[in-house]
């Protein structure tokens, strides 16, 4: 049995582990893709406190060799589910059982992707789903963005301060956002709405060139560097609701302390409801989780 087992080995789920470790707990981390969650994905990250440029994938793997370096165990297994029964969690996964006395959850979320052909390949290669991470990489061009929601107004916005031009591609011919955004929006010079449009696939083959998309019927191309996709993101946290309350749109309804209505159970990143989705709040939220599991555990043995 081990003191904690954390699912999901990305910026929180890592963190966690390394502040469990640091407090003296033995760890299993259980992954069912691959180390490091969606910061891994991204090419250049000069938003993380004292490192002034570095990929996603280094930091993903300095944190891994990290942990592991500290006696973090890692298996590449799929969650299941997770029940306890007393004061012991059991694990079921893909490949069999795990037992534990605390456990958290750091599962993130998966951006909703368009889904046409070369979509994974042209990740991190020209299709981004973060302008905060990745914008500026892209000043002083032309970028596109998909979306019609809140996040893809703050995205084009956010654009618009340092690209020549934002072209946004949207299904309908209104925004699902808030008045306020939508009228800063509108007020750019330098964002081109572009309604009533579909794409329905991409341009290039090692790094984007561009985007085929269909116009009241009429197929067209755009051709570009840089395509945001703000479609929306999706937890997956239904497997994990008979321990952990989930709030309308599927997260889990936890404060920044991280607990769950299951005593031992915390959850941390991006899975649980929250206003701001970045690296730096992923690993606040894993300290908190690995020190509030640390202290259930703690408690149990006196």
């Amino acid at each position: 049995m081990k003191d904690v087992i954390v699912i999901g080995a990305g910026a929180a789920g890592m963190t966690a582990a390394l502040y469990a470790l640091r407090n003296g707990k033995s760890v299993l981390i259980l992954e069912e893709e691959t180390v490091g969650g969606q910061i891994a994905t991204s090419p250049r990250v000069e938003n993380f406190p004292t490192i002034k440029e570095s990929s996603g994938q280094d930091i993903a793997n300095g944190l891994f060799e990290q942990i592991t370096d500290l006696g973090a165990e890692f298996e590449l297994e799929k969650v299941l589910k997770v029940e306890k029964d007393g004061k012991v969690f059991t694990v079921t996964t893909d490949y069999g059982r795990h037992e534990a006395k605390a456990v958290i959850i750091a599962t993130g979320v998966k951006h909703k992707h368009l889904g046409f052909a070369g979509e994974e390949e042209l990740t991190g290669n020209g299709i981004s789903y973060c302008a905060i991470c990745d914008g500026a990489f892209y000043a002083g061009q032309e970028v596109a963005l998909v979306g019609d929601g809140n996040t893809a107004l703050q995205y084009a916005l956010l654009l618009s301060n340092y690209c020549t031009k934002v072209y946004v591609f949207t299904l309908f011919d209104k925004f699902f956002g808030d008045a306020s955004l939508v009228k800063a929006l509108r007020a750019k010079e330098n964002i081109i709405v572009k309604p009533n449009t579909m794409i329905t696939g991409y341009l290039g083959e090692t790094e984007l060139e561009g985007f085929v998309y269909k116009e009241n019927g009429e197929e067209k191309k755009h051709y570009t560097k840089a395509l945001f996709v703000a479609i929306g993101q999706v937890p997956d946290n239904k497997r994990f609701e008979n321990l952990a309350d989930l709030d309308k749109d599927g997260y889990f309804a936890s404060d920044e302390r991280c607990l769950t209505k299951t005593e031992g159970l915390f959850v941390a990143g991006d899975c649980r409801a929250k206003k701001v989705r970045q690296l730096t709040t992923a690993c606040c939220d894993g300290a908190c989780a690995a020190m509030a599991a640390s202290e259930f555990i703690d408690k149990m043995g006196q």
